[in-house]
């Protein structure tokens, strides 16, 4: 039905409520002049056709409620056509749209009007939403079943134990399959079973909370793997379930959320599903089962607790799908191991806070919805699993429960439910002005008025004072949630005289001097009365702190310099204040980390936001691969398809906040050197899959999929392409400040072109995503650089392709590449990508490396090489003559340690493949003596010279000092390398003569990572 047809005419919309004052139902010039104050949006529309919208009124009143049903009726009013069949897929679109116009029209009105409850309002808005999803899948299922016939799974009669009865008949043409002809051999038989799919919808559609302008968070799980029963007779095809469900959820997304003239339904967003973006639309139960057991993350069960089946499915699937995810959610003991992760979830809404500054935002701001549900999804967490009643997905439902069972006082129950009222009334206020998915307050003063008089108050002032009362009755519970406030040693409710003359004593004259002029500088004097007032209420633990580190490492008048950087860097954006204030005893623990490591206090300086995730000690835990892969796919979820800026901007801080946190453990002696490498190498691994998982989905949406070598499209699980790691994030042992040495290398057919509209060749394509990742990690933005790319280790280095195939990488390692090319190698792995790329790449570092080679030829290379590093790297005569000593450079150190690791595998690998297996130089060197190649004193002595070294140049790093060291320090380890060299090599690196000829000296410090050259 077209949405200029009156309603009323139509079979089931005649059958709503009309009314004996008929007149009564059509809007007045008053309710026509609050629409125009509410709603830009709506006040056009009725503008543009005020036919139609009087004529649905006559049906549809506004002082009248819509039932589900009626709802349901029109969504059937509104797709089908004149013939009262199911419209085609433009006219389904087109009739979804104008529905929408008309309903959000008369939901904006009732709610100007106050015509409409909260709950009710939000009701009729997720059954809509219900009723489209619904209607969507039924269409776009019917349309593939047509083609493709319906999809089925195999089921053994010991599974069959395990299904309901009906779910065997659910399937019109379902049968039995048997191994064997004989009747007889019932334990092979297999029952086919119907596949369908389960929409779940999460947040505030899983609620049945939806606002006036919000997206639906969609999750689409299916039963199991199979394939459709197409009959090639009826013109069908059979397909995997995979591909059916995958194409379903395609076609349920297309005509909901695709804009067109007449708007959207609907947008949807799918990034909650397991492994968010770039992975499979639709999960199957047995993979969804076992996300949950293996990946499944604490801040997960925050959305998974609002998750709920929209669509009608099979008894059986639905119980089987509630039965993964309610332990999911809920654990049956009160849940005292969720305050940990509640305490992160807090921060984490904190630390947004203060990057934003965002006042105006009355969801995210301080004090906001996301607060007050916060507050009350953290309490449903921790004592769900053992009260059932909490088991609810309303946040007012379960503030309600919360209350009954005695978590809330009767003062903060009333306060939380009066602001989520309050504020979930002004989000819709803000919506209706432009139909825009926005919180913020808006900023034109004609629209602040409007707002302000729609919602019943005089001016925007009184409204703001009303919103500012609503904000700090919850930011008080909120504060108070999970917290677990760390007074200091002793009381400082304020800096007395004592304290300020301790401090005076302490400090030398300069620092005296310093901190005079911090507190009479244009900074302080120019700072709002609120962020003075938090300056002050944090000095006295500052104060505090310093004099204790004075007590205790005497190096106070290191730590106040950088202190003072600090406080300049964050006293602006006053919430860091406030953050030490609350953690006095953490801020007692950050003063010795300012005098430790200036490197530490320039990134806090620079970086303030990480300032939270350091106060909260987060160092004392340093996250493994997959615990870092959950935090930055955290923080991805809400990073739209397109938006690269905010794309950037999480990269860079998530890998600024891991990095401080392993240098904070550094500092601490907290970690052994090979743990604390490992740590800064998995942060930068994880950097890297996300950043080619969002390239590779952008291109693929700009130019559709490349064509693999096989002739078939790649895929997001298999891509074509990978990523090689040389180097020191090859060896895994990165350092601070590491550059990344990286090859891409690909699997794709550089002549057929890619699927899309848009196509390009397999070649460009394969090209631009590797310009894309360098963009991603190697733009310089306000928050830094993720990491400095190198590139020099591919093939002809910066004469060569960014990226080349396996099979040309494969000739040129073979054919073309310097013998300290294969050096290079030893310390090449595959960091990420296609699987089926980074195998073939194993398998030719294993050739290459494992090929037989005289070992004097090695020898002579390998001296030959490290000369010329001597040569253009090493220290000069008036530095040694000065008693210095190059801790990578020079004979005696890093280089040389691991330039015996490169010979030895490229020496012995033939005889000894296993050699081939390690990138590392610690584990080389163990495997060497396993194989009984060199004496275990041998490889003892230079890991342990080797993890010396490393250590000294990560606390090199951390206190911003070259590499330049005493040598008595360091000259009986330079011996025992050397001897070793001497033994193994026969003549010293220094004592060979270096020729350059012919060799491609710019690539030289890419072998170990050196930019100086």
């Amino acid at each position: 039905m077209s949405a200029t047809s009156d309603s009323s005419s139509s079979n089931k919309s005649s059958q709503s409520p009309t009314n004996s004052h008929e007149n009564s139902n059509i809007a007045n010039a008053a309710q026509i002049q609050v629409l125009k104050l509410a709603s830009d949006y709506a006040y056009q529309f009725w503008q543009n056709k005020p036919q139609a919208v009087q004529s649905f009124l006559r049906s549809y009143p506004l002082d009248s409620n819509l039932s589900h049903q009626q709802i349901d009726d029109l969504i059937q009013d509104y797709t089908i056509d004149d013939d009262l069949q199911v419209a085609d897929e433009a006219g389904v679109i087109t009739g979804l749209r104008h529905l929408r116009q008309l309903l959000m029209t008369r939901w904006i009105w009732q709610d100007a009007l106050g015509l409409i409850s909260l709950e009710q309002l939000t009701l009729e808005l997720s059954n809509f939403a219900d009723g489209c999803v619904i209607f969507a899948k039924d269409y776009v299922w019917q349309t593939l079943v047509k083609r493709y016939g319906h999809p089925t799974f195999r089921a053994s009669r010991h599974q069959l134990n395990s299904l309901s009865s009906n779910a065997s008949s659910h399937l019109s043409n379902s049968h039995t399959i048997s191994s064997h002809s004989d009747d007889t051999a019932q334990a092979d038989t297999h029952i086919m079973l119907a596949d369908d799919m389960a929409v779940l919808a999460m947040g505030k559609l899983g609620a049945q909370e939806l606002n006036l302008s919000s997206d639906i968070d969609l999750i689409f799980v299916h039963r199991a793997r199979g394939e459709t029963d197409g009959q090639k007779t009826n013109g069908q095809k059979s397909i995997e379930n995979k591909r059916f469900m995958t194409r379903l959820g395609q076609g349920i997304i297309k005509l909901l959320d695709t804009n067109t003239a007449d708007g959207f339904v609907f947008r949807v967003d799918m990034r909650l599903r397991p492994w968010g973006d770039g992975s499979d639309l639709a999960i199957h139960l047995s993979a969804l089962e076992k996300y949950f057991t293996t990946h499944g993350r604490a801040w997960e069960r925050f959305a998974w607790l609002k998750a709920r089946i929209i669509n009608p499915i099979d008894e059986q699937f639905a119980q089987q799908l509630q039965g993964l995810i309610k332990p999911f959610v809920f654990r049956y003991y009160v849940d005292y191991s969720a305050f940990s992760a509640l305490r992160e979830m807090k921060s984490l809404i904190q630390n947004q806070v203060a990057q934003r500054e965002d006042l105006d935002n009355v969801k995210l701001g301080a004090g906001g919805i996301r607060d007050i549900e916060f507050i009350v999804q953290a309490f449903q967490l921790i004592y769900g699993g053992r009260h059932s009643q909490l088991e609810v997905k309303s946040c007012l439902k379960a503030m309600q429960v919360l209350y009954e069972f005695d978590f809330l006082d009767a003062e903060t129950y009333e306060n939380l439910q009066a602001a989520y009222r309050f504020l979930r009334r002004v989000e819709h206020g803000i919506q209706a002005i432009h139909d825009q998915q926005t919180q913020k307050l808006p900023t034109d003063p004609q629209w602040q008025h409007n707002l302000a008089v729609t919602l019943g108050f005089e001016d925007y002032a009184q409204f703001m004072a009303t919103l500012n009362q609503h904000r700090q009755n919850v930011h008080l519970p909120f504060d108070r949630m999970v917290t677990e406030r760390q007074n200091p040693a002793q009381e400082q409710a304020e800096t007395d005289e004592n304290q300020l003359a301790t401090l005076a004593d302490i400090l030398t004259t300069e620092n005296r001097q310093k901190l005079e002029q911090f507190w009479h500088s244009k900074l302080v004097a120019g700072l709002s009365e609120e962020a003075r007032q938090r300056l002050d209420d944090a000095y006295p633990s500052l104060v505090h702190a310093l004099i204790v580190h004075e007590e205790e490492m005497g190096l106070a008048n290191v730590a106040l310099p950088r202190l003072l950087t600090l406080l300049e860097a964050i006293c602006r954006r006053s919430i860091y204040l406030v953050m030490l204030t609350e953690n006095p005893n953490a801020t007692v623990n950050l003063i010795p980390m300012l005098s430790a490591s200036p490197w530490i206090a320039g990134e806090l300086a620079r970086y303030p936001v990480l300032l939270d995730s350091f106060l909260q000690q987060r160092y004392r835990h340093l996250p493994d691969k997959d615990e870092l892969r959950d935090i930055l796919r955290q923080r991805l979820l809400r990073v739209e398809a397109n938006d690269e800026e905010d794309l950037l901007s999480v990269l860079r801080l998530f890998k600024n906040n891991q990095v401080l946190a392993v240098a904070a453990s550094d500092v601490l002696a907290e970690r052994p050197i090979m743990k604390v490498s490992d740590s800064l190498t998995y942060i930068a691994e994880v950097v890297l899959e996300k950043a080619l998982e969002r390239a590779f989905a952008e291109l693929v949406k700009r130019h559709g999929y490349p064509m693999g070598v096989s002739g078939v499209p790649v895929s997001e699980a298999n891509s074509g392409f990978a990523i090689i790691g040389y180097g020191k994030l090859g060896g895994l042992e990165l350092g601070y400040a590491s550059d990344l040495d990286l090859v891409f290398i690909h699997q794709i057919n550089e002549q057929a072109q890619t699927t899309g509209d848009k196509s390009v060749s397999g070649m460009k394509f394969a090209a631009r995503l590797a310009q894309k990742l360098m963009n991603y990690l190697n733009t310089q933005t306000r928050d830094g650089r993720a990491y400095e790319i190198d590139m020099r280790l591919r093939p002809s280095g910066n004469a060569g392709m960014m990226v080349v195939s396996s099979k040309s990488f494969e000739y040129y390692q073979h054919e073309k590449a310097w013998a300290w090319e294969h050096q290079a190698l030893v310390r090449a792995r595959a960091i990420c990508g296609d699987k089926q790329v980074m195998a073939k790449f194993d398998d030719i570092r294993h050739n290459v490396l494992s090929q037989s080679r005289s070992i004097e030829q090695v020898k002579e290379d390998v001296s030959s090489m490290r000369a010329k590093m001597q040569n253009h790297l090493g220290s000069d005569k008036s530095t040694q003559a000065a008693g210095k000593f190059n801790l990578k450079q020079d004979a005696g150190g890093i280089i040389d340690i691991e330039f015996l690791a490169q010979y030895a595998v490229l020496a012995y690998a033939h005889d000894y493949p296993s050699l081939t297996k390690w990138t590392d130089n610690v584990r080389i060197f163990e495997l060497l003596s396993e194989l009984d190649i060199w004496s275990k004193q041998c490889c003892q002595d230079l890991t342990d010279a080797y993890l010396r070294f490393r250590a000294a140049t990560h606390q090199l790093a951390l206190a911003k000092e070259g590499l330049l060291v005493e040598d008595e320090l360091w000259h009986d380890t330079r011996m025992v390398v050397q001897t070793w060299w001497q033994q193994i090599i026969g003549s010293h690196s220094a004592e060979v003569v270096a020729d350059d000829k012919d060799e491609d000296m710019s690539r030289l410090p890419a072998l170990i990572g050196d930019k100086t050259l």
